[in-house]
């Protein structure tokens, strides 16, 4: 998985367009049109990168298939099944990218513990604080550790919640509603979307 040359799918909303690595889980960027959501993907692999670590290597972008989304696409959140993610995932390229999730939460949990509590409030005065992101990210991962076929009772202690959806992605076949590549996809956007945000919103 070092090409230089990475797969990307589009998903198309009436409003937004993500971009989404068909290996990647969690570089997924989107944009206003085809264009802007691959020029968003590009401006982020260095920031991936950085999250993830080698052998990451953004490189030139190969559109591989489009994909329509929906009402929660327009909200801001890639949700349709990409291209090829029904395929069956087992072995040493699940073990890849269940580790890909696993820097995900390394680099969320590391960018949460060095933020203040009270972030920079957005340009209309919007956002929620550090503690309130966190809770929100925790809560996210139970509804999808859902889809992926567990059932994560509130209240358990996030090292145990992330233990038992790596878990359940492990099962072959996979046991949820949504395939094992769009879960992972899912929730390791979801975990460098709120980084990311908790980082910009720590300075200024």
């Amino acid at each position: 998985m070092t090409s230089r040359t990475q797969r990307v799918y589009l998903e198309m909303g009436a409003h937004w367009v993500f971009a989404c690595a068909v290996d990647w889980p969690g570089w997924c960027r989107r944009g206003k049109g085809e264009d802007a959501a691959l020029d968003a993907l590009r401006r982020y692999g260095p920031r991936y990168r950085a999250a993830i670590g080698p052998p990451f290597e953004a490189g030139g972008l190969e559109v591989v298939g489009r994909v329509q989304g929906n009402a929660t696409t327009d909200f801001g959140a890639p949700a349709a099944i990409g291209p090829g993610d029904s395929e069956p995932l087992r072995g040493a390229e699940l073990e890849r990218q269940l580790a890909v999730l696993e820097a995900a939460w390394r680099a969320f949990d590391a960018t949460a513990s060095r933020a203040p509590t009270v972030l920079r409030k957005g340009p209309r005065g919007g956002g929620r604080d550090r503690d309130p992101i966190i809770e929100h990210v925790r809560e996210a991962e139970r509804h999808y550790a859902s889809k992926a076929g567990v059932r994560i009772p509130p209240r358990t202690a996030w090292t145990e919640q992330r233990s038992l959806l790596a878990t359940a992605l492990r099962r072959d076949p996979a046991e949820g509603s949504w395939p094992h590549r769009s879960t992972l996809r899912r929730i390791a956007w979801h975990v460098l979307d709120h980084a990311w945000e908790i980082e910009d919103r720590s300075t200024g």
